[in-house]
C-alpha cells in the first residue's frame, strides 16, 4: 500500500516541489486548497492528473476534519500560510487567523480523527526576527519583527505543546529562506532575477528596491523539501533548523543576477522607500548541525547556482511570453 500524504499550500512554492518529491518517492499525493481560493495552479500543472485536489479551508475547523476522513492521510504537511511579510502589516489579523490558529485546527483535526497521523509545521527563520545570537539554532530565543513572524511564533510552539500533550508526532522545521524559478514574483529573490531578465531583454529600464544591506541564508526550495520528509521519517519527533549556513545581502544577489547576464546593476537598481519595512530584519543565518547529524541532510545547490537557476528560467520564461528569440 503507497502511504498517503496531504500537503495544505500544495499550490505554492513549496508544496509543489514537496509532491514532486513525494510522488517519486511512490507516495499518493493529495492537496488541500481553498474552496474560494483565487489559486493559481500553475505551479503543479505538471503534475495535476497525478495529484488529488481537495477543498478546504484553515479558517473552517469542520472541514479539515471532513478532508482527513476523507484522505486518511499517513503524514501531513502543513505549508499552507499567508506567506508574505509585507502583507502581513496590511493584514495582521487574517495572518493570525491563518497562520497562526489554522495550526491549532489542523492540529485539533489530527487528535480528534487520528492522532497516529504524523505532522510538519513549516516554521520560519523570520520567527528569529531581531536575532539573539547569530548563527541561530534550534535554542536561539524568538523575537519575531512582523505580524508573520509573530504568527508563526504560535504556530511553533503550539505544535510542541500538541506533541508533549497527546503524544501527536508533530515536528517544526525553521527553514530559513529557500527559492527558486517557482518563488513568487512579489518576493525580493524572484523579483531581482525576473526584473534582471527583463532589463536585459529591454522589456524594462529600472528595478525598485528596499533595503539592499538586509542579510539572508538563501537555499533551494528542492532541497529543503527533501528535509521535511526525512523529519518525519524520524523515530521521534523533534524539531530542525533548515538552512545552508551562508548569508548574502540583497546587493549581492542583484550584483549576481546582473552580472550572469552582463550587466552592471548600478545602471538601473534604485532604492525606493516604499520597500523599506517598518521594522527590518537584518541578519539570518542558520546553523542546521543538528539535520545534518541527524537527518543526514545537506543543501545541495550553491547560491551562484541558484542565483544562476532562477535567471535562466526567467529568461526562458519571458522569452517565450513575448515570443523572443
Amino acid at each position: 500500500m503507497a502511504k498517503k500524504a496531504l500537503i495544505t499550500g500544495i499550490t505554492g512554492q513549496d508544496g509543489s516541489y514537496l509532491a514532486d518529491f513525494l510522488l517519486e518517492k511512490g507516495y499518493e499525493v493529495y492537496g488541500m486548497v481553498r474552496r474560494s481560493s483565487m489559486e493559481k495552479f500553475d505551479r503543479i500543472d505538471h503534475i495535476k492528473d497525478r495529484v488529488h485536489i481537495m477543498q478546504a479551508d484553515l479558517l473552517d475547523q469542520f472541514s479539515i476534519i471532513k478532508l482527513l476522513e476523507e484522505v486518511q492521510p499517513d503524514e501531513l504537511y502543513n505549508l499552507a500560510a499567508m506567506s508574505f511579510v509585507p502583507t502581513s502589516w496590511n493584514q495582521p489579523v487574517l495572518t493570525a487567523e491563518f497562520t497562526a490558529v489554522g495550526v491549532t485546527r489542523m492540529l485539533e483535526a489530527v487528535r480528534a480523527f487520528n492522532p497516529r497521523i504524523r505532522f510538519y509545521q513549516a516554521s520560519s527563520s523570520e520567527m528569529f526576527g531581531k536575532v539573539k545570537e547569530i548563527p541561530q539554532t534550534e535554542t536561539t530565543p524568538f523575537h519575531p519583527r512582523s505580524p508573520y513572524g509573530v504568527a508563526k511564533v504560535y504556530g511553533h510552539w503550539i505544535t510542541v505543546n500538541y506533541r508533549e500533550s497527546y503524544d501527536i508526532f508533530g515536528v517544526s522545521g525553521i527553514l530559513f529562506n529557500h527559492e527558486s524559478p517557482r518563488r513568487g514574483l512579489e518576493f525580493v529573490t524572484r523579483k531581482i532575477t525576473y526584473n534582471s531578465a527583463r532589463i536585459k531583454l529591454g522589456l524594462a529600464k529600472e528595478l525598485r528596491l528596499g533595503n539592499l544591506d538586509a542579510k539572508r541564508d538563501w537555499g533551494f526550495a528542492g532541497d529543503y523539501v527533501k528535509a521535511m520528509w526525512l523529519m518525519l521519517q524520524q523515530q521521534e519527533p523533534d524539531d530542525f533548523v533548515i538552512a545552508t549556513g551562508e548569508n548574502h545581502s540583497v546587493k549581492e544577489l542583484v550584483e549576481a543576477a546582473f552580472s550572469y547576464l552582463d550587466l552592471d546593476y548600478k545602471d538601473f537598481v534604485m532604492i525606493d522607500e516604499r520597500f523599506i519595512r517598518p521594522a527590518e530584519v537584518d541578519t539570518l543565518i542558520g546553523d542546521s548541525s543538528k539535520a545534518r547529524e541527524k537527518l543526514g541532510w545537506i543543501p545541495e545547490v550553491k547560491f551562484q547556482e541558484l542565483v544562476k537557476m532562477m535567471v535562466d528560467a526567467d529568461m526562458k520564461l519571458l522569452k517565450k511570453e513575448y515570443h523572443l528569440k
